[in-house]
């Protein structure tokens, strides 16, 4: 059933009072609505009216306008459309701009010198009511570039950096956080019996699984932010304070299973168990994981970006991206006068890099040397690649390597194909990487935009935004698409998912216009 087109409401009214009378977007994403794009899949206009919008930006209108008037694919340029500005439409649970003399109802426990101080901006992942760091990062990443234009969109950054800072410090271990308490916004349980150390405030904590890419992105946004803007307001006492507990995290992450010295087994500061029947929700040996070798670098993640646990706790994606942000972010502290501890950034980051090189590049038979996705430091490997960011597939856009690299194009041939990738999945309906969170039957859009991004071959760029343009025909972009029919998803409302197509539609109109705009067209990029 399709809904009607959606009118613009008279100016004078109530705004407040109509957001309280908005539809709910989750069920709101599940239906079609009018207009429909005039492309041949006819696809919905899935974007709230203006006064049901939860952050707004006249530059990202103005991208949209520019882009989509120029592509000659009706239909993906809808798609653009919707997921372009999504987590601005839908996802922005809570912005104060910390000038506006914003109430704060806080708890004793919270008056600690500069808590919630400054913008602040709670960042849902969509049909979620919770923040991942991971999410959050990547949903605002198109928007960056526009921050130094858009000073409200400035704003809406730097507060998100300055709440994960706060979330950083009091819970470095744990992945998606609850609404904070100055936002007013009533926190939600995700219905699991998990037993962790440390221990967590479930009122402050949805979820606390430890992964090393939600730290990695905690500085990916930081250092983003201060590329587009050059802007050091985030380098304040509390992101110091984050940093440190970041970097204990990597120091106690670090340390084998057993002591080099005595060769007894030493308990890890992270335990994790969760009474469930999923082998990939909970960690083994009664919550440490397989044990793991010393003296190789690399930082132990108990989960991947997927929220799975490891096998092999050595993650390798999440140690490259973090080798990468480490650098990106003392870059940013020796400009800011910073420089002993822009060297201890700087020296971590150098020695992940070199475990990666050393630990984490196997030889295969039949594809050479390639990178494993995970390692324990006693040799053995899991080869495979899933389709949440970082991934191996995602290597060169993280800016660990070129994507040129002889190892890289030897593990990207071997991951997007069945004979190298047990999780390469293979239908009538759709193909790409999928992973053991949603099952053996279900690849990810997201892997097949990934895909686009890390390929110069027009044939295969255009291949991949073809087949995601074809399985969204409610107009977003979704977790997962069973490869035998498109009807059959998960997830109508995925912002991170939307976000990423968003990055790769602006990316390919900047590498290859022409795909887009027609031939001998000029590249857009947002300058």
């Amino acid at each position: 059933e399709l809904y009607g087109e959606q009118n613009v409401l008279d100016d004078g009214i109530d705004s407040d009072r109509y957001k309280a009378a908005c539809p709910d977007y989750l069920h709101y994403s599940m239906t079609p609505h009018r207009p429909l794009s005039e492309g041949p899949l006819s696809l919905p206009y899935q974007r709230p009216i203006s006064h049901c919008r939860t952050f707004s930006s006249p530059l990202v209108e103005k991208v949209i306008d520019d882009l989509t008037s120029r592509m000659k694919d009706k239909d993906l340029a809808r798609l653009f459309e919707n997921a372009f500005p999504n987590t601005l439409d839908t996802t922005v649970r809570w912005h104060v701009d910390g000038k506006s003399g914003t109430s704060k109802r806080l708890k004793a426990s919270d008056l600690d010198e500069g808590h919630w101080d400054g913008a602040q901006s709670f960042i849902v992942t969509g049909d979620i009511n919770a923040e991942w760091l991971r999410d959050s990062t990547n949903q605002l990443t198109q928007y960056q570039p526009l921050a130094k234009k858009d000073k409200q969109l400035e704003s809406l950054i730097l507060g998100a950096i300055n709440t994960q800072a706060e979330f950083v410090i009091e819970s470095p271990y744990c992945n998606a956080f609850q609404p904070p308490p100055p936002s007013q916004v009533l926190p939600d349980s995700n219905g699991q019996d998990d037993a962790v150390h440390p221990a967590y405030e479930p009122t402050r904590v949805f979820e606390c699984k430890y992964e090393i890419d939600s730290l990695a992105n905690f500085l990916a946004l930081g250092n983003q932010f201060y590329h587009s803007t050059r802007s050091k307001e985030f380098l304040h006492s509390r992101w110091y304070r984050a940093l440190d507990t970041l970097l204990g995290v990597l120091e106690e992450q670090a340390k084998p299973t057993f002591d080099p010295k005595t060769g007894s087994f030493t308990r890890n500061e992270y335990l994790f168990k969760r009474r469930t029947s999923a082998g990939t929700e909970t960690l083994s040996l009664g919550g440490v994981g397989n044990p793991l070798n010393g003296g190789t670098g690399l930082i132990r993640s108990a989960f991947r970006p997927s929220d799975d646990a490891t096998i092999l706790g050595f993650f390798i994606p999440g140690n490259a991206m973090m080798s990468v942000e480490l650098t990106r972010t003392a870059a940013i502290l020796k400009a800011a006068g910073k420089g002993k501890l822009a060297e201890k950034l700087r020296t971590r980051g150098e020695s992940i890099k070199k475990g990666i090189w050393e630990h984490g590049v196997v030889m295969h038979k039949r594809y050479g040397e390639v990178f494993a996705f995970e390692v324990d430091g006693y040799g053995s490997s899991i080869i495979m690649d899933d389709a949440n960011l970082p991934s191996l597939l995602a290597l060169p856009l993280m800016g660990f390597l070129e994507k040129d690299n002889k190892v890289y194009q030897n593990t990207r041939k071997m991951i997007l194909e069945q004979a190298g990738n047990p999780y390469y999945l293979e239908g009538r309906a759709f193909a790409g990487i999928g992973g053991p969170h949603i099952g053996l039957q279900s690849a990810w859009p997201m892997s097949r935009l990934v895909q686009a991004m890390t390929s110069d071959d027009d044939e295969e760029i255009s291949d991949a935004l073809h087949d995601v343009r074809d399985s969204s025909r409610l107009g977003l972009i979704h977790e997962s698409i069973h490869v035998g029919r498109i009807t059959d998803y998960t997830r109508s409302w995925f912002a991170w998912a939307n976000s990423v197509f968003a990055q790769t539609i602006l990316d390919v109109a900047a590498r290859k216009p022409h795909l887009l705009f027609g031939k001998g067209a000029e590249p857009y990029r947002i300058e």
